[in-house]
Order: structure tokens, then sequence, then C-alpha cells
């Protein structure tokens, strides 16, 4: 792979990445952290593509690059999209000298991850005598045990939400991804870190308290894994439309119907995506609302895509050598996204009282 990235080394970004990204989809890859996918991302420049997106072709290239890795390993997809958000977080929030490390730690090619999740009761930082003291643990932390840095999140003394970026490569004993025995997104390796004991400097806390949820950033910046999953639908339809094709099956009028629907769920959705990605990276006022709802549609085009998938190809769709198979057992657990039933109340609700039809503000 780094032979072809440096063939490739004349062509744009997106360009490299939609090669590579052609190459993985042709094969399943080892249930296990991407490590040498990830090395190649690295490589080409991807992983300190996408700190600012100043220039206006900046959020079409990422969006692109963010489709192009779910449709060829939605492992990949994650930890990438995780890597990115850390990165532009530290870069929003961060001081100049925090900048300047996050920056020659991407020209390094190292990886990044966000890690809020933990068990209760949650993680804290104190003040201590050379520094700040973490105790507590992380769970469902993507990329444990595998990525370089992690921003977290930690409550403080004083009740308010701290970011803090950690080394977490320095000690893999801390690390157990026993418990994460899933069907799907193995990959990940989201298992649970272990903080307690851990000392920071000054330098590790990232922003003000609480600057973590602050809107529209937190709600809106869901639109890059939706991105992510579309990818995987739009990959899972190819290989389903492929079958039909190599079948004869398309001359059935009842599985022309059955793929019908789920290309119309699917371009759908990906207008969907990218408005998304448009409002929120401009902070539009409608931007939430339209992430919110972008979520279950692209749920809804994923469900009804893997389910017309297996019933069109059949018994061969679930042997473990199929990327039908693959891709169905990582999308359906990607797509369990925290509250989806709510993400949709809440844009409903948001569409109810704009009165914005007539200003057509939301597309």
């Amino acid at each position: 792979m780094l032979m072809q990235s440096s063939v490739d080394a004349d062509a744009s970004l997106v360009e490299r990445v939609r090669r590579l990204a052609r190459d993985w989809d042709q094969v399943n890859g080892p249930e296990t952290f991407p490590a040498d996918r990830l090395r190649v991302l690295g490589t080409i420049g991807a992983l300190s593509a996408f700190v600012t997106l100043d220039e206006s072709s900046a959020v079409s290239d990422l969006l692109t690059t963010m489709r192009l890795i779910g449709g060829a390993d939605l492992s990949l997809g994650r930890v990438f999209e995780g890597h990115v958000n850390a990165a532009q977080l530290i870069h929003a929030y961060g001081g100049d000298e925090q900048r300047a490390t996050l920056a020659d730690d991407l020209a390094h090619g190292r990886c990044y991850g966000v890690w809020n999740t933990g068990p209760v009761p949650p993680m804290r930082i104190s003040p201590g005598t050379s520094g700040f003291l973490l105790s507590g643990a992380k769970n469902f932390a993507t990329g444990a045990g595998h990525i370089d840095k992690a921003l977290i999140t930690a409550t403080r003394d004083d009740g308010g939400k701290q970011l803090v970026v950690v080394d977490v490569a320095a000690d893999r004993s801390r690390v157990d991804n026993t418990a994460w025995q899933v069907r799907g997104m193995r990959g990940t390796m989201s298992g649970t870190f272990d903080f307690d004991g851990m000392l920071v400097c000054d330098h590790a806390l990232i922003g003000a308290p609480d600057v973590y949820e602050r809107e529209p950033r937190f709600s809106a910046g869901a639109w890059r894994f939706t991105a992510v999953q579309l990818g995987a639908v739009e990959a899972l339809l190819r290989h389903w439309r492929d079958h039909l094709v190599a079948s004869g099956k398309g001359s059935d009028a009842i599985q022309r119907a059955r793929i019908a629907a789920a290309i119309v769920a699917t371009r759908s959705a990906a207008s969907w995506v990218t408005q998304a990605a448009r409002l929120a990276e401009t902070e539009a006022p409608q931007a939430i609302a339209h992430v919110l709802m972008t979520r279950g549609v692209v749920e809804e085009a994923g469900l009804l895509t893997m389910e017309g998938a297996s019933r069109a190809v059949g018994t061969a769709s679930f042997f473990a050598s199929s990327r039908i198979d693959r891709i169905t057992r990582d999308l359906g657990l990607y797509l369990r996204q925290p509250v989806p039933d709510q993400a949709r109340d809440r844009a409903a609700v948001a569409w109810l009282e704009a009165d914005c039809w007539g200003e057509d503000k939301w597309w």
C-alpha cells in the first residue's frame, strides 16, 4: 500500500483515498484494528488534511473522504472520524502551543480519538502537587491500545466538564479490550482504558470547562458519522447490484423493485448528508435540526439496503468471506448511535416551531 501511495503522489488527496478505498473494498481485511490502513492514510496526508475547513472545497473533500473510507472499511471510518473530531476540537479550543503540538503530531502520522463515554461514577480531574490527577475510566474507547492520543472529558472539582488530551500510547497496560466481543465493528477495538492515577500537565487541558458540548458543534458535528455510514450503505448497494447483474437476477421485476427502493433511499440520504455537512460547517441556524433528522434518514436507508441485499443474495450473503456480510454486521452496529428516537423528535420540534418554509431555509 505504501508503494501505491507513492504512485498516487501527483493525484489529489480525495483521488488517492478513492483508489485506496477501491482496493480495500475488494476483500475483507482482518477484523482487528486497521493499523496498516490507518498508516497509509497518514502517509498520504489524510490525517492532517481536515483540521480546519476554511477553503470552500474542504467540506466537500472531507465528506467524500469519509464516504469512501466508510465504504471500504467501517472500522477504519469510525477511527478516522474520531481522529478528525479530536483534531478539530483541539484546534478550535486549544492555545497556540497546543495547536503546534497537534500539528507536529499530525505531520508524523499520529492518530487521535475522542473518548467521552465512561462508566459510573464519571471520570474526574483534580489539581495535584505536580499537575492534574485523573481518576476513573473510559469505555467504548475507540482504538484503545492502538491510537496515540485521546481527547477525553473529565469532571472538575467545580463540576465543569474539562477536555483533556492524554498520551494513551504511553502505557498499554491500562487497556482492556477483552469485553469488546461484538458481531460488527470489531476492528475499532472499542474497549476500556483505566486513567486512575495518571498525571497530566497544564498543557493537557484544552479550552474552558464545558466547551465540548458547546452548540452547534456538539450536535451538528454528527454529520461526520452519517457520512461514514452513508459510504457503507453505498458500498453495500454496489455489491448488491453487482450480484444481480452477475447472477442474472436483474431480469426479475421483484428484484428490480426491491433495489429501486434502496437506490431512492440511498440517494435521498446522500442529499441529506451533503446538506447537513454544509449547514453544520457554516454553523447555520438550522444545522442542528437538519443533522438530527439526517441521522434517521441514513439509518432508514441502511436498514432498507441491508434487508434488501440479504433477501436478494440469500444464504451466500451470510458467509464470512462476503463483503455483504462484513458491511451488514459493521453497519448494523454503527447505526446504533445514541438516542436515535430523541434525535428525530428534537428535529421534528424544530421543524414545527420554525416558520421558515417560504424562505426555504432548510434546503
